[in-house]
């Protein structure tokens, strides 16, 4: 089976790893990056097919859709500004694929597309979004009525260093986006809007210690597709980094608005990257921690049930992989095996909480992200 990953980056390059440790799967990478291209060839270790690469620009969705003629599978890991272009050239080419873009449209309007074109298409398969909306649906599934969902998550940098004890642990621009857009969450059955980085507590994890958790706008497609009166998403960092991000945000270095400095025009943002992206730079073998917590409540057969999952994971020194990277990639490498193994089959966009009301698929991605060191932890309390 010929498989395409597109996007050779953090996360792509480390999904055609592990696929290509599968003798079933011929694996291409197609990037327009040629020195990360040749990065990904000289990391391999024991590739059972050794993974080929492609230099090309994937920002034209008529080269994308040529692209895919040619392969089985499809895995879509372009920057999240490309990425609804590219899957919808991805699904007008007929081919099944597994999401991890994270773009801001509404992938339901691609639905009627993946249709007529017999696709199977997962949007958002990483970790969270991803594993954290399957565990929900299943959860959900479960239940007779479930009325409070909470998820918390953070990707950290193992040692804490002075000033920002924090390292990106993926595109340095979305972590920027996630302090700056209104949080919604739902109470009460209301949709709720607050600043982000609101509603700080401190909260304590088994294997990192006190984090401090803030509302951050993550529930995406959660808020349409799962009946709860009360959903919400925070998200996890050392003590100190709401204080310093909303120092940052209020005083405005992250605005896109043009101000003048010397007679020149600039946007404080461009400034902002320019001074503290390389300090947020996560460096090779840099240890990382990945953290979640998934709690779902409520009843079955009138007793009060509590579902909590959770995961604490760490960079791989022995494939020199970093947990997000892992903990995101693994979870849509698993889902690709899950749709070729005919095990989900549904047609038309389906958002990985649909995969929860599958106790199969489950259990297939549980036991797969397992075999590759990602371990959740479940328990159910009454």
């Amino acid at each position: 089976m010929k498989i395409i990953v597109l996007g050779a980056g953090l996360v792509g390059g480390p999904m055609a790893l592990d696929l290509c440790g599968e003798p079933k799967f011929e694996v291409t990478v197609a990037d327009i990056n040629t020195t990360t291209l040749q990065n990904l060839v000289e990391r391999q270790i024991s590739a059972i097919n050794p993974v080929k690469t492609l230099a090309v620009d994937l920002s034209n969705p008529h080269t994308v859709g040529e692209l895919v003629a040619g392969y089985d599978m499809v895995i879509n890991a372009v920057p999240g500004f490309m990425g609804f272009q590219t899957l919808k050239a991805i699904i007008g080419a007929g081919k099944n694929v597994v999401d991890i873009a994270f773009f801001i449209e509404d992938p339901f309007e691609l639905d009627e597309l993946a249709r007529l074109n017999n696709v199977t298409a997962i949007m958002d398969m990483g970790v969270a979004p991803g594993m954290c909306n399957v565990l929900i649906g299943y959860a959900d599934h479960l239940l007779d009525e479930t009325d409070n969902i909470l998820y918390m998550v953070g990707g950290l940098p193992e040692v804490r260093e002075w000033p920002w004890e924090y390292k990106a642990v993926f595109s340095p621009v979305d972590v920027i986006e996630e302090y700056t857009r209104p949080a919604r969450y739902i109470e009460n059955g209301k949709l709720i809007i607050k600043p982000a980085l609101s509603d700080p507590e401190l909260l304590n994890f088994t294997g990192i210690g006190t984090l401090e958790a803030f509302n951050t706008d993550g529930l995406r497609s959660l808020a349409h597709t799962v009946k709860c009166p009360n959903m919400k998403e925070k998200t996890l960092r050392y003590p100190g980094h709401i204080e310093k991000m909303r120092v940052l945000r209020e005083t405005g270095f992250f605005s896109q608005e043009e101000v003048e400095v010397n007679g020149s025009r600039i946007k404080p943002m461009d400034l902002t990257a320019k001074l503290l992206f390389p300090k947020w730079k996560l460096e090779e073998g840099e240890v990382d921690i990945t953290v979640m917590q998934v709690m779902v409540e409520g009843k079955k057969d009138g007793k009060r049930i509590k579902y909590t999952w959770d995961l604490f994971d760490k960079y791989d020194p022995a494939t020199r992989i970093h947990s997000m990277a892992r903990t995101t990639g693994y979870s849509a490498t698993v889902a690709l095996r899950m749709i070729a193994d005919g095990l989900y089959s549904r047609k038309g966009i389906s958002v990985p909480e649909y995969i929860g009301k599958q106790p199969e698929c489950v259990e297939y991605l549980l036991n797969g992200l397992k075999e590759r060191g990602v371990i959740y932890r479940g328990n159910v309390s009454e």
